[in-house]
């Protein structure tokens, strides 16, 4: 028997007055069986047709429910960083509302220079609460692909170059986003790492830095994190899209790890209608537009898994089995998430969301180079002079899919005169970056027009620092084309608009100068020894000034580290060639190919294993404290005789590392401890080190505390491509314990059977 609406809606109802529970007035139906068996109940109810809405868009955001069933809509909305403003049903412009102006979260590059999984699961559950505030199901995010070059556009929307930091970072994330009955759908599913000709580069990557590298993060959110959605990218592997790769999709994410959940095409991804049905697309969204433009107003009866599905399935060149699975997959998404029979309200714009992005933000700006003039010490009638377009502008508007519509975003000036209101605090440009303001019919109100020259902005600057108490110059990047922004990609490393002879003039003419990048992934710094103090600031959302002034003013002492390496120029990376990136079209081929010659060697296991000279290395960020770190020991599990264990296959945990850290310095303040494993000398080529642990404990002054981290077999071991499969290299290890990955601090062998 198959029910109607009103008799589905009459058992619900009577189930709700018979075995409901009651909260704060409203009745809701108390839904004792699990997600699997409402799914195979639900499931042989449909009709082909009903199974087929599902798994396609119906407008931008949303594709269909079974309104015979009661079954509802699914509402995707974009992330990782808020809640997108509401958009026309078959546009990309903004609908006009005016209650969607969301808590601007920081960019996910800020969320790991925290280094700290609190704060991820912090940032997950307040953003995933606004989400279910605005009653969507999926929220598209987190991303966690990897800085493998430092001109990728989008990296401001990762979390760094190492597949272990964003792994950790990531699964908290996940959870505290589902914990509000929305999906996290992680992207972009897999190896793109750049956005030059991104819907039509093959990439061309080995199993070994496949696995080892491109696959661990996005491992950790399915097995860990428990995921329930995914996103393909753009990009080709293998010679098919990600979006409906069965290498990807079918044998690795629902094979080898299990994944439940649906696999989502990014928007305009799918390009196929055969490919499509067979190989592992589960919802496709965005066809027809490219995901960014394109018509008005199109027929979703067109989209690859609609009609010529159905097509396909009437005229047999298609069954009904991977149908099942897809509609199973979007079932149970509805069940975990607006039918789930939990009450999730959600919450929105609350200033508990206000004081997270603040913290979160506090917490990942890192503290590069300080040589005593942080924090800053501007007396009562004093003068401080700021410097900078990215003092006043806003970030939160634009960058992509990532652009929001905020209640307010606090710039770093504003709340640098809020946290001095008894000086003098004065602004100059400095330079002229970028002037616009709307992205997407969503507009910050601001004019940033500026008549004066180069030399007259410059003069002006010089003159305004004269007599200055502290000159803070704040630049960096923006969410323009050519800066840190979806769908394209930056030609170099230096600073724009001629910002670093710009801080050049000023640190000859200001004894100590205090510079300030933002950016959401690496630049050049060629000035770095001629200023007294460098702060990596990111794009903090609403609160992005207030975090920024809390630690220089010292009211926060910073303990973000870098999620990625900062090198000294471009060239000293290890993509070298043009087949590397951005690819090269091959004779007789129908996609660009783009190589991954360097392999393993990303970031900095690269400049690590060549001995090339950085910047600033991976890891670091200093404290206005000190710690000192002492008493490594090492416990194993898996002994066979003393200072030397075996490692099994199936063994959970074999070693535990404890080291004990004290606060020395005269502040309150936290730091990140990193664990490196070096492998034994000689065999297969690998990186000299590899992040494998990491903790964050706060000590007062003069306080001490015990870390300690424990090592799972995959943690020494590497992927043997011919025997496909994690394996252990035999002989001396090296367990290195320190405060980045250039400054080790303590370290012991031992041997590894």
């Amino acid at each position: 028997m198959k029910y109607t609406s009103l008799a589905l809606a009459a058992a619900f109802l009577l189930a709700a007055c018979t075995a409901g529970v009651k909260q704060g007035g409203p009745v809701y139906l108390a839904v004792t069986r699990s997600v699997e068996e409402r799914v195979a109940d639900a499931l042989p109810r449909l009709t082909t047709e009903e199974k087929v809405a599902l798994t396609h868009a119906q407008s931008k955001f949303s594709s269909r429910g079974v309104p015979r069933l009661g079954i509802p809509e699914v509402w995707c909305t974009d992330g990782p960083h808020g809640i997108r403003p509401e958009v026309l049903w078959d546009e990309w412009d903004q609908a006009g509302w005016t209650n969607d102006s969301c808590t601007a979260f920081p960019a996910l590059s800020c969320l790991a220079a925290t280094w700290d999984r609190e704060m991820s699961l912090l940032f997950g559950r307040s953003i995933g609460e606004e989400a279910r505030y605005r009653k969507k199901d999926i929220l598209l995010g987190p991303g966690v692909n990897i800085c493998r070059t430092p001109l990728n556009g989008r990296n401001f929307e990762y979390m760094g170059e190492d597949p272990y930091l964003a792994g950790q970072m990531v699964v908290p994330y996940v959870r505290g986003v589902q914990e509000n009955g929305v999906a996290a759908c992680v992207k972009h599913f897999a190896v793109n790492n750049q956005e030059t000709r991104r819907t039509s580069t093959n990439s061309v990557v080995g199993d070994r830095a496949l696995y080892e590298i491109y696959l661990p993060a996005f491992e950790a959110a399915i097995r860990e994190g428990g995921a329930w959605a995914i996103m393909g990218s753009y990009n080709l592997y293998n010679g098919q899209f990600n979006c409906h790769n069965k290498r990807l999709l079918v044998d690795i994410l629902k094979g080898e790890w299990g994944f439940d959940g649906v696999v989502i095409s990014d928007w305009g991804g799918c390009r196929d209608d055969d490919e499509a049905i067979t190989n592992g697309l589960d919802m496709e969204y965005g066809t027809w537009t490219n995901g960014l433009s394109g018509n008005a107003s199109d027929s979703y009866s067109n989209y690859h898994l609609a009609r010529p599905y159905l097509e396909r399935i009437a005229d047999g060149r298609a069954g009904t089995k991977e149908l099942d699975d897809k509609a199973a997959r979007v079932l149970r998404t509805i069940f975990r998430t607006s039918m789930s029979g939990v009450p999730h309200f959600g919450s929105f714009n609350s200033p508990e969301h206000y004081a997270a992005a603040r913290r979160i933000a506090a917490a990942g700006t890192v503290l590069l180079q300080n040589d005593g003039t942080l924090p800053l010490k501007v007396p009562a009638g004093g003068k401080l002079v700021v410097i900078g377009e990215n003092a006043v502008k806003k970030m939160v508007v634009g960058g992509g899919s990532s652009n929001l519509k905020t209640k307010y975003e606090i710039t770093p000036l504003e709340a640098l005169q809020e946290a001095f209101p008894a000086a003098e605090v004065i602004w100059e440009r400095g330079y002229v970056g970028d002037t616009s303001s709307s992205y997407n019919k969503v507009d910050t109100g601001q004019d940033l027009s500026d008549p004066r020259s180069p030399g007259q902005l410059l003069h002006d600057a010089l003159a305004a620092a004269e007599g200055a108490d502290a000159v803070v110059f704040i630049g960096g990047l923006n969410k323009s084309k050519g800066n840190d922004t979806e769908s394209a990609d930056k030609e170099d490393i230096v600073l724009p608009y001629g910002q670093d002879g710009l801080i050049e003039a000023l640190a000859a003419a200001v004894p100590s100068l205090v510079v300030v990048n933002i950016s959401g992934s690496p630049v050049a710094m060629p000035w770095a020894d001629k200023v007294a103090a460098i702060v990596q600031g990111w794009y903090g959302g609403s609160e992005t000034g207030h975090a920024l002034a809390d630690v220089l003013t010292g009211a926060v002492n910073p303990s973000g580290k870098l999620p990625f390496t900062l090198p000294r120029t471009l060239a000293d990376g290890p993509l070298k060639t043009e087949r590397q990136f951005p690819g090269i079209r091959v004779d007789g081929e129908k996609w660009w190919q783009e190589y991954y010659d360097e392999g393993v060697f990303v970031g900095y296991r690269w400049y690590d294993t060549q001995a090339i000279p950085v910047q600033f290395p991976f890891g670091h960020g200093l404290s206005y404290t000190e710690f000192d770190y002492s008493r490594l020991a090492l416990s194993r599990k898996a002994v066979s005789c003393a200072g030397s264990f075996g490692l099994d296959e199936g063994t959970e945990e074999v070693l535990r590392v404890s080291v004990d850290i004290a606060n020395v310095g005269d502040a309150d303040g936290a730091e990140v401890v990193q664990l490196y494993l070096a492998p034994p000398a000689g065999g297969v080529e690998r990186p000299v080190k590899e992040l494998r642990g990491f903790e964050k404990i706060a000590l007062a002054s003069g306080e001490g505390g015990k870390v300690t981290m424990s090592l799972p077999r995959r943690a020494f071991s590497r992927f043997d491509e011919d025997a496909h499969k994690w394996v252990v290299d035999p002989g001396t290890w090296k367990v290195l314990v320190g405060s980045s990955s250039a400054d080790i601090r303590i370290t012991a062998p031992i041997e590894v059977r």
